[in-house]
């Protein structure tokens, strides 16, 4: 940032120092904003938003062992929230078992592990499924681990129409900055509409996908990066849904959106607004969709994990509900609020709490909910919203010229961006520049640490004697002749979602899928960028 006068946008548009009515096109202004709960969705997707009822509020949890992390969902249920969000641990996420070599040193410490279908039946153990709404964390496995959701709904009596969530599915992003991948591009995507076209049948109110924008966000991305590369993805998969023979306006109502929410908070509550006006333009005008629910860009929100700090952490207390007040402005429908201890470690009961109690007090102690988009008409914000959302489309222009977002991430276009953004603020934070509360300005010599949660070495032990027992438990001959069945789908054209239920159905582990899958499908190498 430099002096007053010559500031400049995370984007890297420039702030006025004051705005005014000569910051827009008058003439395209109405049509721009709209009214809430209309095309283009500018101002929000409900007409009455928070009025009607505020925004979900998500804790995102899970670590140690299934039962460890029941205990924390049933407590969080406990002190109000209202929508669970499930972690999981590093080798669910990469389709390996707890009893791989690869896992040891990771099993419970990042999220839960989840082998098979009993773990995900201890995770929601005395948890009604057909009364909450689960989000799941998970990208290359994500068909499985909803058909593992799916099984168990069944075994607890509840017909997969009562299922209700959103299973994140979005593997594009982990090419371009997380690395949670497995296969390549091509058969990822294909899974990807498998289960789009299966949840349109089978799972109807469940989210098939959450385009993920925090995570390229984390890495570096500006926020009209975070945008245009969000949905220049989500452009992908809705053309990959319509290759399987999906229409539109089948698919396009199911899709959600996850983005940061940094401390900027005026040009973060601009980006969402743009970002809804770029998707409804996007779905109408490219994709001809005719319903107005494939029109909304609907999305959840986490604080943005990548600002909170190891120094001073209670300050991250300040940071995380100015985060949450741009999220609960830009129009979230979810949202997630980090704890102030989540640099050092994972969230304890005390932390979690704090962070959920921030999302009541602004849902409950102000007056945000009292009227429906409250910066409408601030000439700040609009001046902005219209900055962001030209950006993003001339992005999006550019990613189509390079072939599509499939071809990009081929080509380490994307992840090359986000790293050179990402270096360009490491500078200049060190330069002091840009000021970071406590890290590069106002610090102390000593500080006290808060009380870290700490994850039993002995949880991969239990995990791996809790996966033997279900091998033990089952029919073998059964686990092979559906893991066959897998096979022949891979090779060939059909739905893979029905088979992998079967033979989850049958106690298969997450790996023994994921190798049937590696086998036919070979594994991702990643583009070096540099």
């Amino acid at each position: 940032m430099g002096e007053a006068g010559t500031r400049t946008s995370v984007s890297g548009f420039p702030i006025a120092p004051v705005y005014g009515p000569g910051d827009r096109d008058d003439s395209d202004a109405a049509a721009a904003l709209g009214e809430p709960g209309a095309f283009p969705y500018t101002r929000g997707v409900h007409p009455t938003m928070y009025r009607g009822r505020p925004w979900t509020m998500r804790q995102y949890s899970g670590f140690s062992s299934a039962e460890e992390s029941n205990r924390r969902y049933r407590y969080l249920l406990e002190q109000g929230t209202t929508g669970l969000s499930v972690a999981f641990d590093l080798p669910t996420q990469m389709g390996y078992d707890s009893d791989a070599s690869i896992a040891a040193g990771e099993v419970g410490k990042v999220g839960v592990p989840i082998d098979t279908v009993e773990d995900m039946h201890a995770l929601f153990s005395g948890i009604p499924l057909g009364d909450v709404s689960t989000s799941m964390t998970i990208n290359a496995p994500a068909s499985l681990l909803l058909l593992m959701y799916e099984i168990v709904g069944d075994e607890q009596g509840v017909a997969p129409d009562r299922l209700r969530g959103t299973i994140q599915n979005d593997i594009l992003k982990e090419y371009i900055a997380r690395g949670t991948y497995i296969f390549p591009p091509a058969p990822s995507l294909r899974l990807t509409a498998d289960t789009f076209a299966y949840c349109a049948e089978r799972l109807p109110n469940y989210n098939t996908i959450s385009i993920s924008g925090y995570h390229m966000a984390e890495a570096g991305a500006t926020p009209v990066q975070e945008v245009a590369f969000t949905l220049s993805d989500a452009i992908a998969y809705v053309e990959a849904a319509l290759a399987r023979g999906v229409d539109v306006d089948t698919v396009a109502p199911r899709l959600s959106f996850f983005f940061v929410a940094r401390t900027t908070l005026l040009e973060e509550v601009a980006k969402f607004r743009a970002a809804r006006r770029v998707w409804a333009h996007i779905m109408r005008d490219r994709f001809g969709a005719k319903d107005p629910r494939s029109m909304m860009l609907r999305f959840h929100t986490q604080t943005a994990g990548v600002q909170l700090t190891a120094q001073q952490p209670e300050v991250n207390l300040v940071r995380v509900t100015i985060q949450a007040l741009a999220a609960t402005l830009g129009g979230t429908q979810s949202l997630h609020t980090n704890s102030f201890d989540e640099a050092m470690a994972l969230p304890t009961e005390h932390s979690a709490r704090l962070a959920l109690r921030t999302q009541q007090v602004l849902a409950h102690e102000t007056d945000l909910t009292a009227t429906v988009d409250p910066f409408a008409g601030s000439y700040a914000i609009e001046a902005m919203t219209d900055a962001i959302a030209e950006e993003v489309m001339a992005e999006i222009a550019h990613i189509d010229a390079l072939g599509g977002a499939v071809r990009a991430i081929e080509d380490g276009y994307q992840k090359r961006e986000i790293e050179n953004t990402a270096y360009e603020h490491a500078r200049s934070v060190d330069s002091g520049e840009q000021v970071v509360v406590g890290v590069n300005r106002y610090t102390l010599d000593e500080e006290v640490r808060p009380q870290l949660q700490r994850v039993d070495e002995r949880v991969r032990d239990e995990q791996i004697a809790r996966t033997a027992a279900v091998r033990d438990a089952r029919d073998d001959e059964a686990v092979r002749v559906a893991l066959a069945e897998v096979a022949t789908a891979a090779a060939g054209d059909a739905n893979l979602l029905p088979p992998m239920r079967e033979a989850l159905r049958r106690r298969a582990t997450l790996q023994e899928v994921c190798d049937v899958l590696r086998a036919e499908f070979g594994v991702h190498a990643p583009h070096e960028t540099f």
